[in-house]
């Protein structure tokens, strides 16, 4: 535990420059509400990260500002355009400075996973696409790093995919968190692995005539038992 406080000091050290997230939107407004409140918020104002959305529709030529087309070859929906998504990528590499990434949040993409996020604290600029309709032009590939999946269900677009990942890179930076050790020991800090059970006061709780007590090795003052039963309590996931 000692080798991995020093570890994150020596990191919050190093990292001087903010970590910077570019969110590629037809409706930035849906992301505000979360990216205004709690950890988000803090970790902005503490210069932690930085948020910056785009509406894709200023990247349109036509009067109407169309991101979406039919598709070729037919086939229910439609599919956003190349033209757009293209030139938003462009222009946004301009802003950034560092390490940048771009990533479209897609059902077919490969599925997040805690130990990506940990890999992803280490890229300077993240921009992420969020996908809509029925899905993207195939061609965005030729553009992009890599497509990313937060599970495997359809969803209406990629903004709230896009947040989950800001959010869960977020609490790994230094300083994000309260208390740095929060991300140490909880779910999926090894792969798979879920936290122990955890409880606060009442040490008994009483509903419908019955008692629920917490386990008593926790109000027992040592230490060493406490966290030995922890670790006994810690599972796979299934």
């Amino acid at each position: 535990m000692v080798i991995v406080s020093w570890l994150l000091y020596l990191n919050k050290i190093y990292r001087t420059k903010k970590m910077n997230f570019h969110i590629i939107t037809i409706f930035p407004k849906i992301l505000d509400s979360y990216t205004s409140e709690s950890i988000i918020k803090r970790a902005q104002n503490h210069g932690i990260i930085k948020i910056k959305t785009y509406n894709l529709r200023d990247w349109t030529s036509d009067k109407h500002k169309t991101v979406d087309d039919t598709p070729y070859g037919g086939g229910a929906g439609m599919l956003m355009k190349i033209e757009p998504l293209y030139q938003a990528i462009q222009d946004v590499k301009k802003k950034c400075d560092g390490q940048t990434k771009v990533f479209l949040m897609s059902a077919k993409g490969k599925t997040w996973t805690q130990a990506q996020a940990k890999k992803f604290t280490k890229i300077d600029n993240l921009i992420l696409i969020c996908g809509r309709y029925e899905g993207v032009d195939e061609r965005i590939t030729k553009f992009i790093d890599g497509e990313i999946s937060i599970g495997d269900y359809v969803l209406t677009g990629g903004e709230i995919g896009a947040l989950v990942l800001l959010d869960s890179i977020t609490r790994l930076l230094p300083g994000a968190l309260g208390n740095n050790e929060s991300a140490i020991s909880e779910s999926h800090t090894e792969p798979g692995q879920l936290e122990y059970p955890q409880y606060t006061k009442p040490s008994v709780f009483e509903a419908d005539g019955k008692k629920y007590p917490i386990p008593k090795v926790l109000l027992s003052g040592n230490h060493a038992e406490i966290e030995k039963w922890r670790q006994s309590k810690r599972k796979m996931k299934k």
